[in-house]
């Protein structure tokens, strides 16, 4: 009798579990790595789409900061992180394009992480001290063709995008100048400003509050298509150096083997929050632009971070760069 109740009761609760329903995903908060310090660019568009995920979700979305080694630490975490869509990291072009060609990489970009979205793009800007004799791009570039490495360029150190942006140029115009590292963009350009340096390329959100104030020239915008917030300023196209594009585009990656309908639904977020006015308002007032719908699915961040990988991993291999 004892063993017919002990079937029994086991019986009963292996029924009872059976009917509860699977865990419906997001149970718990969700943790957005940003690999960087707090108040940065790549941080800023990492808060504005975590809380715009919020909503949809029904889960608030936890941003943390760990940085170190040009973002290689904190991406490496999220690689290493459990499958299962509660850790996701926010890198751009340097995390997920050209640190792959600077540094001895522990995961793969391509293998090691399911693409979620694309988020935001800049289009950077070529300006100049304010007493650069040349005033347009072509005067520029002949400029510094009479001048040879007479001229130097800021950046924030060897292998960051604004180095590899002046290779790019170098290698496009055939021109020869120096770089000088700084600490991060602010200085670089309160280096520019003084007429310490010549020449930097850099983002709308660095540069704009000193062209509007005009104590630096802006050549040209490194895009096809002109800035909204500064319609004067040409193209590179326009301006005579076409295709000389470069930008800092954002996504979000989630590590290798996460379930397609976890992506799914990280995706379904990211695009509903960035469909919202008052979210393409905060991104614009930072000096980027939301990617068109189309262009928000994992398949369009798959295949623009390997166009970009094919574009920039060239032309860093042939200068010999590599991070210090």
């Amino acid at each position: 009798m004892k063993m017919l109740l002990l079937a029994t009761a086991l019986a009963v609760l292996l029924g009872t579990i059976d009917d509860v329903p699977a865990q419906v995903y997001p149970s718990r908060p969700i943790t957005m790595v940003v690999p960087f310090p707090p108040g940065g660019p790549l941080d800023t568009i990492a808060r504005i789409t975590a809380e715009a995920m919020r909503a949809p979700l029904g889960q608030s979305v936890v941003v943390e900061n760990v940085s170190g080694a040009a973002g290689t630490l904190g991406v490496g975490r999220v690689a290493r992180a459990a499958a299962d869509g509660y850790t996701i990291v926010a890198g751009f072009v340097g995390t997920h394009v050209i640190n792959g060609a600077t540094y001895t990489l522990r995961y793969d970009l391509l293998k090691d992480f399911e693409p979620i979205s694309l988020i935001a793009t800049n289009s950077w800007l070529i300006v100049a001290k304010k007493d650069m004799p040349a005033n347009d791009l072509k005067a520029l570039i002949a400029w510094l063709k009479a001048n040879p490495d007479k001229a130097s360029q800021g950046t924030i150190g060897p292998g960051s995008p604004h180095h590899i942006a002046g290779v790019f140029f170098q290698k496009e115009t055939g021109t020869r100048f120096q770089f000088v590292p700084y600490r991060g963009a602010a200085p670089a350009m309160q280096a520019l400003v003084a007429g310490q340096i010549e020449l930097m390329i850099d983002s709308p959100t660095i540069v704009m509050p000193q062209v509007r104030g005009g104590t630096i020239k802006a050549y040209a915008v490194a895009a096809a298509s002109r800035l909204a917030t500064a319609p004067d300023i040409p193209t590179v196209d326009e301006a005579g150096l076409p295709g000389f594009y470069v930008s800092s585009w954002s996504g979000l990656w989630a590590p290798k083997g996460t379930p397609k309908e976890v992506v799914a639904k990280l995706n379904a977020a990211v695009a509903g929050g960035l469909a919202d006015p008052a979210v393409r308002s905060r991104f614009a007032d930072n000096g980027m632009q939301v990617f068109p719908r189309e262009q928000q699915t994992p398949e369009a961040l798959r295949a623009h971070q390997k166009a970009e990988i094919e574009k920039w991993w060239p032309i860093i291999k042939e200068a010999g760069i590599r991070a210090e």
